[in-house]
């Protein structure tokens, strides 16, 4: 069996009666399209849904044209299988937006390689240029890729605080130094002057921003703030019993997974918060959920603002920072509470 021809412009000009350098201006938004009358282009555009032409992606986009794409990319392997996952959220909002603004999304994720790890250029040249722009995502990076694509021109945007020497990177990310005042002034006036802060071992932009603006506003609030990095094997039932032997009545943990591991140490110590120790999350999980009061960040709006930056930059627009911070609501929930002093070990076995 013969397969149907696939409609090519020659055959929309001829239907609609136009020159196929018309319908070629029409359908790729070229300078002096705009000159066509709109009658002429409607008469392109019925003949187009006469035929059921679709344009041909690859080709707008190598011509210079607009293709309608936006891609999104990451350097590791991070597109959602749970509900729970912590990319979720970021990708929910980018398509969100993406539709509003009558965008398809192309998600990039076959240029891996024998180490687990994904390349733009894997293949030698910049897959992505079949979408107009496109949002990269992930905690790994290729700092060498990105100088490359910034040099070719090609737009993009980063969803989290990304730098590059000698490259300018736009990107969106939460407003974390911002939200760390009402955390501390929280634990300040229900009464706590001496915090522990457990930071995680990976000390990416994020969890600098973190810690920087907790000592911050820390400074005049609070008598102490001991930080302690740590991996996950390390939050233990001894380690919160020495916490609290040491003087602290509040943890501030710095990501969802330690706040996890915090939960299971109380429980193995026989403790809670906030009856024992006061507890605040700086993370939560996607769903916005946690076992302590937590810090909300806004995982879908800066998908939806990446994707408003990113159409930014693809016109062109002159922007006063290519910076986009989101802001975080403040803490909710119920392990907040006035400070809870204990007798150290050596006192109580005495």
């Amino acid at each position: 069996m013969n397969r149907p021809r696939i409609p090519r412009q020659s055959d929309i000009a001829r239907l609609a009666g136009v020159s196929q350098a018309t319908v070629s201006m029409v359908l790729n938004d070229r300078a002096g399209a705009n000159r066509i009358p709109e009658s002429t282009q409607e008469r392109i555009r019925e003949a187009m849904a006469e035929l059921g032409y679709v344009p041909n992606i690859a080709a707008q986009s190598l011509r210079g044209g607009r293709s309608g794409l936006i891609g999104v990319h990451t350097f590791e392997r991070v597109f959602p299988t749970a509900p729970d996952n912590y990319y979720r959220e970021f990708l929910n909002g980018i398509e969100e937006r993406a539709v509003e603004s009558g965008l398809d999304l192309v998600l990039f994720a076959s240029t891996q390689k024998a180490d687990g790890t994904r390349s733009i250029y894997g293949s030698g040249s910049n897959r992505m240029r079949l979408a107009d722009g496109a949002i990269i995502l992930g905690f790994e990076t290729n700092d060498d890729e990105i100088a490359r694509l910034a040099d070719e021109g090609f737009p993009f945007v980063f969803i989290g605080h990304r730098e590059v020497a000698g490259v300018t990177i736009p990107y969106v990310t939460a407003d974390y130094a911002a939200a760390m005042a009402p955390v501390v002034r929280m634990l300040a006036t229900a009464g706590h002057r001496h915090v522990t802060y457990l930071a995680a071992p990976l000390r990416g932009f994020a969890q600098r921003e973190r810690l920087d603006g907790f000592e911050r506003a820390a400074a005049g609030e609070l008598d102490e703030v001991v930080v302690e990095v740590c991996d996950l094997t390390e939050v233990t039932a001894d380690r919160v019993r020495r916490l609290l032997d040491k003087g602290s009545t509040a943890v501030v943990v710095e990501t969802f997974d330690l706040a996890r591991a915090l939960r299971a140490a109380l429980d193995d110590a026989g403790l809670a918060a906030p009856a024992d120790l006061s507890v605040v999350s700086l993370d939560s999980d996607p769903r916005g959920e946690g076992p302590f009061s937590h810090l909300r960040v806004p995982r879908r709006e800066m998908g939806r603002r990446a994707v408003e930056l990113l159409l930014a930059v693809i016109e062109g627009d002159e922007r006063p920072s290519l910076a986009e911070p989101v802001h975080c609501a403040p803490p909710g929930g119920d392990t907040i509470a006035a400070p809870v002093h204990h007798e150290p070990a050596t006192t109580r076995s005495a």
